[in-house]
């Protein structure tokens, strides 16, 4: 007997050293590339300085009733609080994974009454049993380990998530509220313009009247006139559009947004990203991939544990009389019982799920690179949408003063009878799209920002 344990006890010792792998840790195999922003001059330029990533919510947004619109978003978004749930779950599991090292103990109490016979007579006698079973599974080849392991890499998992959910919602709420203070920039520009053309059409209307124009002139004069009534329309609809949806995002009935009047933005001249590696390791989507490759590998982990033998403890303590003979009090029950269970043949099925868990992890990291690669791309059309609505910026600002100036002009000639209809027309619709175009380019160029600024991980915290 003794001889049969200690080979049993060196089996298992010989298991456990050729099985050491599967006590192994996740360690990240991928590596981010230096120039994963790209390899323009301004790229680099842009690396030398701490990265506006590093900026919180109240220093980058700098509106007050943005900051407050962003987080009354984040407190009722319905997709805000089911990642928060999502996490919590998770905690949950973490902290059951982490209760499987100890035992499971179950009461089983159980009552009968059984007969015997005595002096010729069937007599009843009650028999009960109030046993504690346990049972307890030693972790030898880290089955509990891995599945730890794996439970704390779906916490992450889902904080990362949750992170990506409160990022992606602040630059959603951040370009629809920068969207409505465009819309309202283009609402005063065209009411403006309507007073001025409705004065023009006036003009026009006299001058034909005296027969110093044409009913044509007139006309055309009208029809432009008309089309800013009718632009006047679709920008208020917009409006009512964007509230809408920031509305939806709020979890709320349609209702009227709060905001700020359009104010003359300024798109920065020097914008610093940091470095790749720190940066988009900063990202909480990357941080997600990361997390799913280590749950995939404990999933390999767990896969290759249950080649190995499983060795469990049972015990039984209580108090009983099961023999039933004997109406006093009962007697002690105390049983142990060591099993040792090991595969021998599973139709394949080892084999196959270690296989699969294998090319599962190997799927993820591929999808993780990928993560990585995008990443980088949003990065880098971010900087270069940045870096084209600065330089446009300054030519739309140019062209807005000599559209003025044109504008004003032509009209003085007009009503002196230097100028023609046309002229006038054609200055005023000029001077409409540049002032448009500006406003618009502004627009595009912040939410550009907004776009480098998530992209870097910025406002996941």
């Amino acid at each position: 007997m003794k001889r049969a344990f200690i080979i049993i006890a060196v089996g298992i010792m010989t298991l456990a050293f050729t099985g050491c792998g599967i006590y192994n840790k996740y360690t990240s195999q991928t590596q981010i590339s230096p120039d994963a922003f790209g390899t323009s001059e301004d790229v680099v330029a842009a690396q030398t300085d701490k990265s506006i990533a590093y900026l919180s919510r109240n220093e980058f947004f700098r509106d007050p009733l943005l900051l407050q619109l962003i987080d009354s978003v984040l407190a009722r978004n319905t997709d805000a609080n089911s990642a928060r749930i999502a996490v919590e779950q998770a905690q949950i599991s973490l902290r059951t994974t982490k209760l499987g090292y100890l035992p499971s103990v179950t009461f089983a109490p159980s009552v009968g009454v059984n007969s015997y016979l005595s002096e010729g007579s069937l007599k009843p006698t009650l028999t009960y049993n109030l046993p504690l079973q346990i049972n307890w599974d030693l972790d030898l080849f880290a089955v509990n380990t891995n599945q730890k392991r794996k439970a704390q890499a779906v916490l992450w998992q889902a904080e990362a998530r949750e992170q990506v959910v409160k990022a992606n919602l602040i630059s959603a709420v951040a370009q629809q509220y920068y969207m409505l203070q465009l819309l309202d920039r283009q609402l005063e520009i065209l009411l403006f313009t309507d007073s001025l053309w409705n004065a023009s059409l006036e003009t026009q209307h006299s001058l034909w009247e005296n027969g110093k124009s044409y009913s044509t002139a007139v006309n055309q004069m009208e029809s432009s006139y008309l089309n800013v009534k009718t632009q006047i329309v679709d920008v208020r609809r917009s409006i009512r559009s964007v509230e809408n949806a920031i509305c939806q995002m709020l979890a709320i009935t349609p209702q009227h947004i709060n905001r700020s009047g359009w104010s003359n933005y300024e798109l920065p001249q020097r914008i610093s990203t940091g470095v790749p590696a720190q940066m988009l390791e900063n990202r909480p989507d990357i941080k997600m991939a990361d997390h799913v490759l280590e749950e995939a590998f404990y999933n390999t982990q767990a896969a290759r544990a249950a080649f190995y033998p499983k060795l469990s403890l049972q015990g039984l303590l209580g108090w009983g009389n099961n023999s039933g003979m004997v109406p006093n009090p009962g007697t002690l029950i105390l049983n142990a019982l060591a099993s040792l269970t090991q595969p021998i043949f599973a139709q394949g099925k080892l084999k196959a799920n270690l296989k699969i868990s294998k090319l599962s992890q190997e799927d993820i990291t591929q999808q993780y690179v990928q993560t990585v690669i995008n990443a980088g791309n949003q990065v880098n059309e971010a900087l270069a949408d940045c870096q084209a609505a600065r330089e446009k910026d300054v030519y739309y600002k140019r062209q807005v003063k000599v559209l003025q100036d044109a504008y004003t002009g032509t009209h003085e000639l007009m009503d002196n009878g230097k100028a023609n209809y046309l002229e006038v027309l054609s200055a005023q619709e000029g001077l409409l799209g540049a002032q448009i175009s500006e406003a618009t380019n502004l627009y595009n160029g912040y939410r550009a920002l907004i776009a480098l600024y998530i992209a870097l991980g910025g406002g996941a915290k």
